[in-house]
C-alpha cells in the first residue's frame, strides 16, 4: 500500500512504534494485576500483546483515522507579525500551491535521520528473521535425521529420538511433534513419563502457534526494550502454565523439580533450535521455575477458551482505538506549534481581526475545528478589550455561530445566535441568527413560533428577507396548508437575487414541494432550473474535475480503478432535515496511492449544509488503490452521495 515514499512509510513506522509502547506497556500492568492468578492468565495477557503490536501496522493503516486536524496551509503569512521569521518561512513554503510543489521523483535522495532510524529498524528485524529461519532450518534437520522413540504419548503426537544430551523439545506448527535425547531410552519410566506430559502440555495449549507469533512480534520491534520484557514474561509464563498442568495431573512437586534439574543441568539445546522450538528447560529462568513448582499455594488454574474469547475482546476494545490514532509527522507537529503561536501573538498584541481572518481561510478549506479554535481565541480577545455586552463582541458570537451553521451543526450554532441576539437585537446583522432559531424551533414542529421568528428576520434584514420566506413555506407545508406554502415559495424566488445559491435551493425545495402534490412537470421544470444554476456557479468558481495534475490517472486502459474498502454514511444537516430536502451531491476526488482521498471538489452541489455534510463522510472513507501495470498510483474519480430521508 507504501510505495517507496519517506513522507508516507516513515511516519507510519513512527507511529506504530509510539503504539507498540502503549500497547506493550498495559499489557505489562495486565499482568502485574493478575500476579494472584495463574500462570496461564498471565501467559494469555503477553499473547494477546504480541498479537495486537503484530497487528498494529496493519490496522493503522485500513481503519479510519483518527487524528487532531492541525496543518498549516490555513495561515495566512501575515499572521505571524511577531512570530519568527522561521516560522514564516515554514508556513509560506507550507501554502505554495500543489501544481509548484517539486515530485519526489525529481528531487535527489538525500537520506534523513529518521530514515536511517528506519533502515535501522528493518534491519534489525530483517536479521532476527533470518536468525528463525537457521533455527527452522536446524530443527528440519532434526527431524529428518530422528527416528521414532519406541514410547509415544496419546492423542497421535509423534515422539522422535535425536542426539544423545540434546534438550527435550516440542516443536512444528502444524504436525506438532516431541524430540526426546536418546538417554530417554536409559531413563526412570517417571522422568519419561514427566517429560512427556510437560511437552504434550505445550502441544495441548497450542504453544508452538503462539511461540511463532510471539517471536515473530520480537523479531519486528526487537529495538523495544518493553517486546524483550514481554519475551522473557511470555516464556516464563508458558513454561510455568506446563508445569502447572504436569502438577495438576497427580505429580509430586519435590519429585517433578529434581527430574527438571537434572534435565537442565545435563541436557543441552542445538544453536538456533530455541528460536523456533520450545526446550523443556532454559538455565535462565530455572530457579524461579523451581520456586514455583514447590509453592503449595500458587494458583494452577487452567485458562478456558472462554476466558481467552473474553480476553482477545478486551484487547480489541482498547487496540483499535490507538492503532486507529494517526501520529502525525514532525511537519503537522511545527504547525501545531505555529497556530498556538499566532494566537499567543495576536493576544499579545489585542488583534482579534487577524484570527478571524485566518478563519476564515480555515473554513474555505473546511478547517473548521481549527478555524473555531481561532474564532473562540478572537471571541476572547474581543471580550477583554470591548467586554462582553458590547456589539464587537455580539458580532464575535455572530461569527461563531455561522461557523457551526456552516458545517451543518445548528444545535451549536444556537447558544451563539441567542446570546448576539440578547445584546443586538432585531438588526440586519442578526437575520441569519434569527433564521437559525427558527429552524430549531421548526424541528419540533412548532411553526407558530418558527414563523414568528422569521418574520422577524424578513423585517430586520431585507438581505435575509427570501430565506425567511422560504422557511415560512416550510413551516406552512408541515401545517398542510399547502396553498399558503406554495405563495410563499413563489414570493421567495421573486425576492430572492436572481442567479445565487439562495435561488436554486429555493427551486429546489419548490420542486420536493411540487412533487409531493403530484405536478411532476412542474417540480422538473424548477429542479433543471436548479442544476443549470448550480453548474454555471461551479464553473464560475473554477471547480474543474480532478485529474488534471500531474500523476493522477484516470481510470481506462492499464489504469484500473480503486475499490472501497470502508464507507461512512453522510450525515443530514439540521437545516435539511428540517426542510425535508433531498437530493445527491457528486465529488471530483483523487484516490492516492495509499487509498486516501484527496483534492475533493464539488461537481453536483446541493444547499443547507449538505454539500460540507458529503465532504466529510468521503473525507473518512478507504479504498484500494487504484494501479496501473500493477503499480498503485493516484486515480481521478467521482462520486455520487445521496441525501434520502426515509
Amino acid at each position: 500500500m507504501f510505495g517507496w515514499n519517506v513522507s508516507e512509510w516513515v511516519p507510519l513506522l513512527a507511529g506504530v512504534a509510539v503504539k507498540s509502547a502503549i500497547v506493550l506497556g498495559v499489557a505489562w500492568m495486565a499482568a502485574f494485576l493478575l500476579r494472584k492468578r495463574s500462570a496461564a492468565a498471565r501467559h494469555v495477557v503477553w499473547t494477546t500483546g504480541f498479537a495486537a503490536v503484530l497487528a498494529l501496522p496493519l490496522l493503522s493503516v485500513s481503519l479510519p483515522a483518527l487524528r487532531v486536524p492541525v496543518a498549516p496551509q490555513w495561515l495566512p503569512p501575515d499572521l505571524f507579525f511577531e512570530a519568527t521569521a522561521a516560522l514564516r518561512n515554514s508556513e509560506a513554503s507550507a501554502v505554495q500551491p500543489a501544481s509548484k510543489a517539486v515530485h519526489a521523483g525529481t528531487v535527489p535522495w538525500r537520506p534523513s535521520w529518521p530514515l536511517w532510524l528506519a533502515l535501522a529498524w528493518l534491519g534489525g528485524a530483517a536479521l532476527s528473521f533470518s536468525h528463525m529461519l537457521v533455527g527452522w532450518i536446524a530443527v528440519q534437520r532434526m527431524r529428518r535425521n530422528a527416528r521414532p522413540f519406541p514410547a509415544g504419548i496419546e492423542g497421535g503426537v509423534g515422539v522422535l529420538e535425536t542426539a544423545p544430551g540434546s534438550m527435550p523439545a516440542a516443536c512444528g506448527l502444524f504436525r506438532p511433534v516431541i524430540l526426546l535425547p536418546a538417554d530417554a531410552r536409559e531413563w526412570s519410566e517417571e522422568r519419561r513419563k514427566f517429560v512427556l506430559l510437560h511437552e504434550a502440555a505445550h502441544v495441548r495449549r497450542g504453544d508452538m502457534a503462539t511461540h511463532f507469533l510471539a517471536r515473530i512480534a520480537l523479531s519486528l520491534y526487537w529495538w523495544n526494550p518493553l517486546a524483550w520484557t514481554a519475551w522473557r514474561e511470555f516464556l516464563k509464563e508458558r513454561e510455568r502454565a506446563a508445569d502447572d498442568l504436569v502438577l495438576n495431573s497427580g505429580a509430586r512437586a519435590s519429585d517433578y523439580a529434581a527430574h527438571l534439574l537434572d534435565i537442565a543441568r545435563s541436557m543441552q539445546s542445538t544453536a538456533g533450535v530455541a528460536a523456533v522450538a520450545i526446550p523443556m528447560a532454559r538455565v535462565s529462568q530455572l530457579e524461579g521455575r523451581l520456586l514455583a513448582i514447590l509453592d503449595a499455594g500458587r494458583n494452577r488454574a487452567s485458562f478456558g477458551r472462554a476466558s481467552v474469547v473474553a480476553a482477545v475482546l478486551l484487547a480489541a476494545v482498547f487496540v483499535l482505538p490507538v492503532a486507529a490514532f494517526q501520529i502525525q509527522p514532525p511537519a503537522t507537529e511545527i504547525a501545531g506549534a505555529d497556530l498556538d503561536a499566532a494566537i499567543r501573538a495576536a493576544a499579545s498584541a489585542r488583534n482579534p481581526e487577524r484570527l478571524e481572518q485566518a478563519a476564515q481561510a480555515a473554513q474555505r478549506l473546511r478547517k473548521y475545528d481549527i478555524a473555531r479554535k481561532l474564532l473562540d481565541s478572537a471571541l476572547s480577545i474581543r471580550a477583554e478589550t470591548s467586554g462582553r455586552q458590547s456589539p464587537e463582541y455580539a458580532t464575535a458570537l455572530l461569527k461563531l455561530g455561522d461557523l457551526e451553521r456552516k458545517h451543518g451543526r445548528l444545535s451549536g450554532a444556537v447558544p451563539f445566535y441567542a446570546e448576539a441576539l440578547s445584546i443586538l437585537g432585531d438588526r440586519s446583522e442578526t437575520g441569519s441568527a434569527l433564521i437559525a432559531l427558527g429552524i430549531q424551533t421548526l424541528n419540533p414542529k412548532k411553526p407558530d413560533q418558527a414563523i414568528a421568528y422569521f418574520k422577524r428576520a424578513r423585517a430586520a434584514s431585507p438581505a435575509d428577507a427570501a430565506s425567511a420566506l422560504m422557511w415560512m413555506a416550510v413551516a406552512r407545508e408541515q401545517e398542510a396548508k399547502f396553498p399558503a406554502a406554495e405563495i410563499l415559495y413563489q414570493q421567495a424566488l421573486a425576492t430572492a437575487a436572481p442567479g445565487t445559491p439562495e435561488t436554486a435551493t429555493i427551486m429546489e425545495l419548490y420542486a420536493l414541494f411540487l412533487g409531493r402534490q403530484g405536478r411532476e412537470s412542474e417540480a422538473a421544470n424548477f429542479r433543471n432550473q436548479a442544476g443549470t444554476l448550480r453548474r454555471s456557479f461551479l464553473e464560475q468558481a473554477g471547480t474543474k474535475s480532478s485529474g488534471s495534475g500531474d500523476n493522477v490517472y484516470r481510470i481506462g486502459g492499464d489504469v484500473w480503478p480503486p475499490k472501497l474498502l470502508f464507507k461512512v454514511e453522510p450525515e443530514y444537516s439540521e437545516e435539511a432535515r428540517a426542510a425535508k430536502y433531498q437530493g445527491a451531491a457528486v465529488i471530483s476526488v483523487e484516490i492516492g496511492p495509499d487509498g486516501k482521498p484527496g483534492n475533493l471538489k464539488i461537481q453536483r452541489s446541493l444547499g443547507l449544509g449538505l454539500d460540507e455534510k458529503a465532504i466529510e463522510a468521503v473525507n473518512q472513507w478507504k479504498f484500494e488503490p487504484g494501479t496501473r501495470n500493477g503499480r498503485p498510483v493516484t486515480v481521478a474519480a467521482t462520486i455520487e452521495v445521496n441525501f434520502r430521508l426515509l
